[in-house]
């Protein structure tokens, strides 16, 4: 296993907590909390003219609420805040650290900037592996990674409609202007997927399915489409922040590694024969590379999430079931926990 070196590790962790910084020094009005269900979350309440304001800033957290009472600190500290993104990215490009590529960098910040994360939006795929690096502290090899064009982006329906907010640049505007199409779908009604006109890259919105039928739902805080995928809940829930590591940085969602791994067991399953051999072959490289790190770094994570899967039903106890036949060593890992 390949650690990053202590430099590494806190620099990603400085430009972590720079970037959750900056996440509450754009207030302008008056923090408030709203309570729906079991949880609570934290708007910027002002008014714009004749109209009242209530911008999502995130869910209610000690951590949360602990940067909310330096918001005026803080947004004294923006351009000396954002000069140490700079450096720190400086370093952690230094150190080898993946970066992204330019079109991706673009693509992914750009939606970061419109508030795509903000409001529940979850970097899944590939992409969101390559966080694991500094994340987890552990270099990744470029076969585990196996790049991708395709950028994918997750959210619960629910919620989605549950904040109350939009984004604040309509994500077909961002997409024309990073000159994307939309692809067209059976029902003219919903845009989920984009493609860049000149490149190959691929835009997705997912969504958890609860019915028999994987159906188009919408996401109205995203203002778009999402297509429903089974076994995805797992996959998202309790999503973590971390750096997107690209210009000065961004703060994007990811699932926690843990789930990811196993949810990649499910996913391999789920492929078919021919184009699909490839990606599950891939699925199951990260499924086993995050296992055997997580395995020694953060076992109780993990056994937990192993034992949150094989509790959801005999459908996914065989999913998992077939791709560790597949995966000796990885069965080992997980089976010792």
């Amino acid at each position: 296993m390949n650690h990053l070196s202590q430099v590494a590790r806190s620099a990603w962790i400085d430009l972590l907590r720079n970037l959750k910084d900056g996440t509450v020094s754009g207030v302008i009005g008056t923090p408030k909390r709203k309570t729906v269900g079991a949880r609570q979350y934290w708007y910027d309440h002002y008014r714009m003219g004749s109209r009242t304001i209530d911008r999502y800033i995130g869910e209610d957290s000690a951590e949360l609420r602990q940067r909310l009472d330096r918001q005026k600190e803080l947004a004294a500290q923006d351009k000396a805040r954002e000069r140490e993104r700079a450096r720190l990215m400086r370093i952690l490009r230094a150190e080898g650290l993946r970066t992204a590529d330019v079109n991706t960098g673009q693509i992914v910040t750009a939606m970061a900037r419109t508030g795509v994360f903000r409001l529940g939006g979850t970097l899944v795929g590939t992409n969101a592996f390559l966080c694991y690096e500094g994340e987890l502290g552990t270099r990744i090899g470029f076969d585990a990674a196996a790049l991708t064009d395709d950028i994918d982006i997750a959210s619960f329906e629910r919620l989605s409609i549950v904040l109350e907010d939009r984004v604040d640049t309509p994500l077909a505007d961002v997409f024309h202007d990073l000159k994307f199409a939309p692809v067209p779908s059976l029902d003219a009604r919903h845009v989920w997927r984009w493609r860049q006109t000149d490149r190959q890259t691929m835009v997705e919105f997912l969504t958890p399915s609860f019915d028999a039928q994987e159906g188009l739902r919408p996401l109205p805080a995203l203002g778009v489409s999402a297509q429903g995928l089974h076994h995805l809940n797992y996959l998202i829930a309790e999503p973590i922040q971390v750096p997107f590591l690209y210009r000065y940085g961004a703060l994007v969602q990811v699932p926690r590694p843990e789930r990811f791994a196993i949810h990649k067991l499910i996913v391999a399953d789920r492929r078919r024969d021919g184009a699909d051999s490839a990606k599950a072959e891939k699925d199951r490289a990260q499924a086993a590379f995050l296992i055997r790190v997580l395995a020694e770094e953060r076992p109780i994570e993990l056994a937990d999430a192993y034992a949150a899967a094989q509790e959801k039903g005999p459908i996914w106890r065989r999913r998992i079931a077939a791709s560790l036949d597949r995966m000796p060593t990885t069965r080992a890992l997980l089976e010792g926990l």
